[in-house]
């Protein structure tokens, strides 16, 4: 997997970006132009270690912080900047930088990820926009049409 969408905002631009929020409710814009609804839990922070082969045989690492978003029926609940903020300062010790890309699982209709590739300030209220993830072939020179042919070792 690489990110064939804007670059990823790390976790230190994303905590940068909280500071001051607070009473402002954590808000996120979705792929189809729609708002994650205010009432929104951040229930989960983890760091994501993937240690994978591509299909020409190069073995790859690639770590993420994710952050897990969850909408429950108790539309009173609010998570603001300052409470985003704690609840990243607990992973502190977890996560093993602060440069790690930033990532949003949350249920669209399914359980989806997200990458975080911005944010814009609305009406006093910053919202952060997130981007789809896509797939490629990180082995062009073996996995791509003008490189199959018998015995060529095409994925």
């Amino acid at each position: 997997m690489i990110f064939n969408t804007p670059v990823p905002m790390t976790l230190a631009e994303f905590r940068k970006e909280l500071v001051g929020q607070t009473g402002s409710p954590l808000r996120f814009r979705l792929p189809t132009g729609g708002l994650t609804p205010i009432h929104l839990h951040l229930t989960e922070i983890a760091q994501v270690d993937k240690r994978f082969i591509d299909c020409g045989g190069t073995v790859r690492t690639q770590s993420s912080a994710r952050l897990q978003l969850w909408t429950a029926d108790d539309t009173d609940h609010r998570v603001d900047g300052a409470k985003a903020l704690q609840i990243l300062d607990r992973a502190t010790g977890l996560l093993s930088s602060a440069d790690l890309a930033l990532e949003v699982e949350y249920d669209f209709p399914f359980l989806t990820v997200f990458t975080v590739v911005g944010s814009v300030v609305e009406d006093g209220q910053r919202i952060f926009i997130l981007g789809g993830v896509k797939t490629d072939c990180l082995a062009p020179e073996f996995c791509l049409p003008q490189s199959c042919k018998p015995g060529s070792g095409c994925c």
